[in-house]
């Protein structure tokens, strides 16, 4: 993927939540998906899906007169990416602080970094691997 799922606007991120569980939709779909929270222009997902295309986040097959759109990430992948630059972007590469500021292991008020592994939530830090 060329580009961070951090990088996404609102609208593409919302465009993806609804393709993950479909696992591969037309723009149509995508749009009837989405509106159930607010109503969008089919010209609007179609850009909105061509340029996630073209940032290399979903990759598209001509079908019939349409495009279908598969992501090229699952949505697992992709939080686990956006967590990796959370913690390198933001927690100096420790996911120690993260846990940290999120609530585990703050009781000890010991600096980030500081807590054995043993002190963290091990599903949380497995996640964040």
């Amino acid at each position: 993927m060329k580009h961070s799922l951090l990088d996404l606007a609102p609208l593409e991120l919302a465009c993806m939540n609804t393709l993950w569980p479909l696992g591969e939709a037309t723009v149509r779909e995508i749009r009837d998906g989405l509106a159930a929270r607010r109503a969008r222009a089919y010209t609007t997902i179609m850009t909105i899906m061509d340029r996630l295309a073209r940032k290399g986040v979903v990759e598209r097959r001509k079908a019939g007169r349409a495009y279908v759109y598969r992501p090229r990430l699952t949505a697992e992948e992709a939080r686990a990416q956006a967590l990796t630059q959370v913690v390198e972007n933001f927690f100096g590469g420790s996911r120690e602080a993260l846990l940290l500021h999120l609530g585990n292991g703050a009781t000890s008020g010991a600096a980030p970094g500081s807590e054995s592994r043993e002190q963290l939530d091990g599903a949380a830090l497995s996640r964040i691997s």
